[in-house]
């Protein structure tokens, strides 16, 4: 019997009725199940059936949960088959409440390491354990200090990590088997989780500087010494740690953080899908990213080193983008410039109004961008006012209000539309529905990272690539970039989700072509495609 238990209690492993007669008699699970013997596709209809009736929200997350730590195999195949319509549920927005509520409703840990930097001397024994023996392929670690745009979570964050990693799977095929959530407890500066007593994580501010560096260091040496082939996924550290950490590893170890990349990878691919349309070149366009964190610095570097690509002059390339944060535009003498802003910064000698140039209306008339990029968390923020006064000095505006959850977007998208008559190029951070305006259905595109990040590391895993580079993320663009049809009226400046399955194939590929190309690849592997097949996990019995 205690063969049955830990069979019908390993996720991996259990297949609940599926298991055919004489798996259950070799298998001594004999008696442990119902008679019947029912197919994937069975239990996937009665699962989906239960699924519906649930509340919206959490609590239909809640029960899909219950079949992810039941049985793998089943919950990513009613995924797969559901996807459009799951993927909102197991990641954004529904996972925003679910990292809030973490604690409250926490049942099991889900695969998660759980690292704390009060213990570091338990970094690689956790990391073992809880891979039980698992070939680890792939981590998504946070820290919790910048989740979503819901801020500091400390443990309660290990959700992200889950959510992700489902993503990954769900999209392209990357063993569950070989991934593993992990969760860097820093401590945290969120009052009201230190002042909870059901709070799971440590009780005290987050630990800074070098004490902080050193722990994510031994972390990433220790994982790389446990699990060598390990790629890492850095998901929601702070914005003064995100790109510091990226650039430490990035030239010696596969790396990649979402923040930083992901978000800069899928609004260039945005931008290539809109110019795909308006047939107007990327070096005619004028940038301005209101919110310089994390994400905002990234896309303003992809859209940067995109300029350079295309041939344009470093000086030159600089001079096309603004970047807008909560004082407006920020200048070179503006106090608490980041490392990552400097370079973008503007003089206020180009300028005869600069000391009014302290909100996004008056920069907008200013500089007249034509590609404006939200990354604020400012519910609201792109007004009529400043999107007309966009919309008066470009032909098609590019506008991505991408802050989520839906209720920090800077403007939805039905509103974009009619502000602009039906002019604008919309994508958003959030699902949103179709616009109908003036008799044309308005498709809007999803800039979520969702549509860039798995297929880039099912390329990354498949090639065995050393190191993940600027080339690579470029080809990881243009493959989602390039699949927009520019001639469907109302067409989508991105893919829809629901076929996200293929078109991360596609990256996929186009990524390990990249690191075949660039010399990086593991001894033997020269086909592109052949690589990223054979890596691909299916769910099925």
């Amino acid at each position: 019997m205690a063969n049955a238990y830990n069979i019908l209690n390993d996720p991996f492993l259990n297949k609940g009725t599926a298991f055919t007669k004489r798996e259950r008699e070799s298998l001594g699970l004999i008696g442990t199940l119902p008679n019947k013997v029912q197919t994937i596709q069975e239990q996937a209809k009665r699962v989906y059936e239960q699924y519906e009736l649930r509340p919206e929200g959490m609590q239909k997350r809640k029960f899909l949960m219950e079949i992810f730590n039941t049985n793998r195999t089943l919950f990513y195949y009613v995924v797969e088959q559901h996807i459009e319509e799951l993927l909102p549920v197991i990641y954004d927005p529904v996972i925003a409440p679910a990292i809030e509520k973490y604690s409250e409703i926490f049942m099991k840990p889900q695969g998660a390491a759980f690292l704390s930097i009060d213990n570091p001397n338990d970094v690689k024994a956790s990391l073992e354990n809880a891979a039980g023996g698992r070939k680890i392929k792939l981590i998504v670690v946070t820290d919790g200090e910048g989740i979503l745009g819901i801020g500091d979570w400390g443990e309660n964050g290990v959700n992200i990590s889950v959510g992700k990693l489902m993503v990954y799977t769900a999209a392209a095929g990357i063993d569950p088997r070989e991934v593993l959530p992990v969760s860097l407890d820093v401590g945290t500066n969120n009052e009201t989780l230190i002042n909870d007593p059901l709070y799971l994580g440590e009780k005290h501010a987050r630990v800074t500087g070098e004490r902080y560096y050193d722990f994510v260091d031994k972390f990433v040496n220790i994982a790389h010494e446990v699990f060598p082939d390990v790629y890492i996924h850095f998901e929601d550290f702070g914005r003064n740690n995100a790109t510091k950490i990226l650039n430490k590893y990035r030239k010696e170890i596969p790396v990649f953080n979402d923040d930083v990349q992901g978000t800069g990878i899928v609004c260039l691919s945005g931008v290539l899908g809109a110019l795909n349309i308006s047939k107007e070149k990327f070096t005619d366009q004028i940038f301005l990213t209101f919110g310089a964190g994390t994400a905002g610095m990234g896309i303003a570097n992809m859209m940067y080193r995109e300029m350079l690509v295309e041939g344009m002059d470093p000086e030159e390339a600089k001079k096309h983008f603004y970047l807008v944060d909560k004082q407006g535009l920020l200048f070179s003498d503006t106090p608490g410039i980041t490392p990552e802003q400097k370079p973008f910064v503007r003089d206020r000698s180009e300028f005869k109004n600069a000391d009014e140039l302290t909100n996004l209306e008056a920069v907008v008339k200013a500089v007249h961008p034509t590609v404006m990029i939200g990354t604020s968390t400012t519910p609201g923020a792109f007004t009529e006012a400043v999107v007309k006064e966009m919309a008066a000095h470009t032909e098609r505006p590019i506008i991505f209000p991408i802050s989520n959850p839906t209720k920090l977007i800077e403007a939805s998208a039905a509103n974009l539309i009619e502000w602009t008559d039906g002019r604008a190029l919309v994508a958003t951070g959030v699902p949103s529905a179709p616009v109908e305006y003036k008799g044309v259905t308005y498709h809007i595109g999803q800039a979520n990272n969702a549509l860039i990040y798995p297929g880039l590391g099912l390329g990354v895993l498949a090639s065995e690539a050393k190191l993940v580079t600027d080339g690579m993320l470029s080809a990881a663009a243009h493959s989602l970039g390039g699949i927009v049809d520019p001639n469907e009226k109302g067409a989508p400046v991105l893919p829809p989700v629901s076929k996200i399955q293929s078109f991360s194939a596609k990256e996929a590929v186009s990524v390990a072509q990249a690191a075949i190309d660039e010399n990086l690849v593991a001894k033997g592997i020269t086909d592109a495609k052949a690589a990223t097949e054979k890596m691909k996990w299916i769910p099925k019995y």
